[in-house]
């Protein structure tokens, strides 16, 4: 059959993000132009995963000439259409154009949020379709699957994982070869491979992103494991929130097996391997990896003590290996290309890239790639672009809710395992909360912990008693009712909970408490000591006032209030009734001559 050729492809963005912004309707309007101006035979509009840009979409980028299109709607598609392919000058009004300039920059690789990125595990983002095998196979998907089954040994696979220095993704970072090894050196009759694709952090969406772009990525790294350990059976466990993900993962399924690249005698060497997709309800302990074995079970999700652990006794007492989503993606391109290819990227300790998804105040939002080793500074500024609105950067929450909150001292810190350890963070699965100078610390910690309270699975007493008490203290600080012994106090309960909680979710979920501590002490000490929250985030601890050397008597806050207790006359300086003040913040928020001040 011969390949219909094109001299232009439209890839519109049809990850989560775009399509909840009507991705899919700007890709029907292509469609509708293309055909309506006659050029249905010369360009084709395809729909792809997560492009990364998330903040920017709908997105669209044209090849083979790299011009990216964003926040585009239905009414831009026609004269787009017009401009571009039929007088062959790219259209400037969706282009991207930087805050600190007004010129547009028209190219995808001259954009500073994709210029410093290196894409490995997101290699095949925005340039093909996720739910047609034939293009992940263009891109040569599935030659590592064929040379791991018929030119190379179950030992030389995981030797070539371990000579990458390819560790966990999840969280733990522990070394991937050596979990398979300890799966594949325990005897059973059967033998059991999971995906953790139970992403539950807030603001985290990498696995998810993965999922819908490169399915079969996922699933060549898993039947290249698979045949490893010598397992047939596998699982995807995937949260239910995430409908779009499971439904490419379910669609490449099919389509891999009708293309006996799964199932029953893979490429015809004998090798069998089925994979099943389990939906999560949503608990974020499920995460933890027996209590997520305890879900594919039908059982509660809860945690069990370790030893023995899942490679000697994991799904239903059977030998069991468990990776999330981005290690078993990584693995293809690890058996293709070669460890020694691999072990050049990243730091001594810490191989390879890392998928992080960059979020919270933020200019440049978004799904990123880059290298184990980069610094902070380069994530937040150089492809981040810094803060909104010129302010001070203040800290990044990297792991999620059991993470930790790194200071602005520390943004030169090089992002690998090691380094965010020694600052009392985690990788996690990579999320990256960006704050800034407005944000309160004890802010930041009371929410998180908020949020694992609401997750405890209440098995170990550390958890279900000790993260409550720590919430206890946080709002007691919070609400001005605070003494100085509480601050130690929570410190000293952190530790025990550190030490002493049933799993790994538990021994970490301190950490938001411990470095906001660590690191911003003063702002505990102030809500405490001095009744004030520096950030004027909690009511109970701030008041408003007019800054009579800055107020021009405009009147904006006075009609802004909602119950009148601004004054003042026009073009004189105005004042705030603390009496009537219910401190919503109107004024402050409407105010153009920042004049009204937070004490």
């Amino acid at each position: 059959m011969e390949t219909k050729r094109y001299r232009t492809h439209v890839m519109v963005c049809a990850g989560t993000g775009c399509v909840s912004n009507g991705a899919l309707t700007i890709k029907e309007t292509f469609e509708k132009e293309i055909q309506k101006k006659n050029l249905e035979n010369e360009v084709q509009v395809v729909g792809t995963g997560c492009q990364g840009f998330c903040e920017r979409g709908p997105i669209a980028i044209v090849q083979p000439d790299d011009i990216f299109y964003q926040r585009l709607t239905e009414k831009d598609i026609p004269l787009l259409v017009e401009e571009h392919f039929l007088k062959g000058r790219p259209f400037k009004k969706c282009m991207y154009v930087p805050e600190a300039d007004e010129q547009p920059i028209p190219k995808l690789m001259d954009i500073e949020f994709f210029k410093h990125q290196m894409l490995v595990v997101l290699r095949n983002r925005g340039r093909m379709d996720p739910e047609k095998i034939d293009e992940y196979i263009a891109f040569d998907g599935y030659q590592a699957l064929a040379k791991a089954l018929t030119k190379i040994s179950p030992d030389e696979i995981i030797e070539e994982v371990k000579k990458a220095g390819l560790r966990g993704r999840g969280g733990g970072g522990f070394p991937t070869a050596r979990k398979w090894e300890l799966c594949r050196d325990n005897e059973g009759d059967v033998k059991y491979l999971i995906c953790n694709a139970d992403e539950g952090d807030p603001g985290a969406y990498m696995d998810r992103s993965i999922l819908e772009a490169d399915p079969h990525a996922v699933l060549e790294g898993m039947t290249i494991g698979a045949k490893a350990i010598g397992a047939n059976k596998g699982f995807i466990y995937v949260r239910d929130e995430y409908p779009l993900a499971v439904n490419r993962i379910k669609l490449a399924i099919e389509q891999a097996t009708e293309y006996g690249l799964l199932g029953k005698d893979i490429l015809g060497t004998g090798f069998d391997f089925e994979v099943d997709v389990v939906r999560g309800g949503g608990a974020f302990v499920c995460g933890e990896e027996t209590a997520l074995m305890a879900s594919i079970e039908g059982q509660v999700g809860r945690p069990r003590s370790r030893p023995p652990f899942p490679a000697e006794k994991g799904l239903w007492g059977k030998p069991s290996n468990i990776n999330n989503v981005e290690t078993w993606a990584n693995v293809p391109i690890i058996v293709q290309r070669g460890g020694d290819w691999y072990q050049t990227l990243g730091t001594k300790e810490s191989k390879g890239t890392k998928v992080f998804s960059l979020v919270g105040k933020i200019n440049n939002s978004g799904l990123v790639e880059v290298p184990m080793g980069i610094k902070l500074r380069e994530i937040i500024y150089d492809i981040g672009g810094g803060i909104p609105g010129g302010k001070e950067f203040k800290a990044v929450q990297s792991g999620g809710p059991s993470g930790g909150c790194i200071p602005a001292s520390l943004l030169d810190l090089p992002v690998d395992y090691e380094e965010l350890t020694k600052a009392g963070a985690i990788m996690g699965s990579g999320g990256l909360i960006v704050m800034d100078e407005e944000t309160c610390m004890v802010d930041v910690a009371l929410y998180f912990i908020n949020f694992l309270v609401d997750e405890s699975c209440g098995k170990c007493v550390p958890c279900r008693v000790g993260l409550v008490r720590m919430k206890e203290m946080l709002e007691k600080i919070t609400r001005g009712d605070g003494e100085e012994e509480d601050i130690n106090r929570l410190e000293k309960l952190a530790d025990t909970i550190k030490k002493s909680a049933l799993c790994g979710l538990g021994n970490t979920a301190p950490n938001p408490v411990l470095t906001t501590l660590r690191y911003f002490r003063d702002e505990y000490t102030a809500h405490v000591r001095d009744k004030k929250c520096p950030a004027g985030v909690y009511k109970p601890l701030i008041t408003f006032s007019i800054d009579k050397d800055k107020c021009t008597g405009c009147g904006m806050c006075k009609r802004a209030c909602p119950v009148e207790a601004i004054s003042g006359e026009k073009k004189m300086a105005h004042t705030i009734d603390l009496e009537l003040c219910t401190k919503c913040g109107s004024c402050k928020e409407i105010c153009k001559f920042e004049a009204v001040l937070v004490n």
